[in-house]
């Protein structure tokens, strides 16, 4: 019961799984938090639990709903008592050009890029600060520099970085608050091959990064880093240098 625990939301895939698989490298139970890709949860926990038995854990969520996160830290509570690290990796992302915005997608990426952060720091917060843990919020480059045609996304992760600036300072001295904001790490399924080479052109290192190097972070801001807070952490190969 005493095995330290992490949750990482929208853990089922992408960049999500791979933080999910680094914390378990780094002999933590994962509760595994998805919402609609539950075969790819399942997947993912059955590989985890055949390397370790019973360290992975599934936590079905809908984080547009504002009960999901009280009932979504209960659930993460209930695999050891304990928590030591939040991931907060969920999002939405979808355009959403001006002329065509609707209100109900103003809310759903909201409730759930930058909402759902919140309420569940805020329900975590107790038993981070028991542990001595952390948060750490997946933010994005276009927090920096928006992206055109997705002016919400881009507000919801903006408002995420000073999130977690402020969750820093409420949470301090005993919970530490920080941010990773990827650049070209993985594409999005819909951008071709010339949007991508546009994007690298204007990028210092002139590559995409990968997974490796969020899992770096991750595991830097856990484990090494531990005179830091309210930072964000850019893993954009020099892109917002432009």
């Amino acid at each position: 019961m005493n095995k330290p625990t992490a949750l990482v939301t929208g853990a089922a895939k992408r960049i999500g799984a791979a933080i999910a698989r680094e914390l378990h490298r780094m002999d933590m139970d994962v509760v595994v938090h998805f919402n609609a890709s539950e075969d790819d949860a399942k997947s993912l926990i059955d590989e985890l639990n055949r390397l370790r038995p019973a360290s992975a854990h599934p936590a079905r969520a809908d984080l547009g709903n504002d009960n999901a996160c009280e009932s979504l830290i209960g659930e993460t509570l209930a695999v050891n008592g304990r928590l030591d690290v939040l991931i907060n990796n969920a999002a939405v992302f979808y355009p959403t050009p001006l002329d065509d915005l609707e209100r109900s997608q103003w809310s759903e990426i909201i409730n759930v890029n930058l909402k759902a952060p919140l309420f569940l720091s805020k329900y975590a917060a107790p038993f981070l600060a028991e542990s001595r843990g952390c948060i750490i919020n997946l933010a994005d480059v276009h927090a920096l520099l928006p992206l055109k045609r997705y002016p919400v996304y881009s507000i919801s992760k903006a408002g995420l970085v000073m999130l977690t600036k402020s969750l820093a300072r409420e949470l301090g001295p005993f919970v530490r608050v920080n941010a990773i904001a990827p650049g070209a790490i993985l594409w999005p399924e819909d951008v071709a091959e010339p949007a991508r080479q546009k994007i690298l052109a204007r990028t210092v290192l002139k590559k995409t990064g990968g997974v490796d190097d969020v899992c770096n972070a991750v595991r830097y801001l856990i484990r090494d880093a531990k005179y830091t807070t309210g930072q964000v952490l850019v893993l954009d190969g020099g892109r917002t240098l432009y």
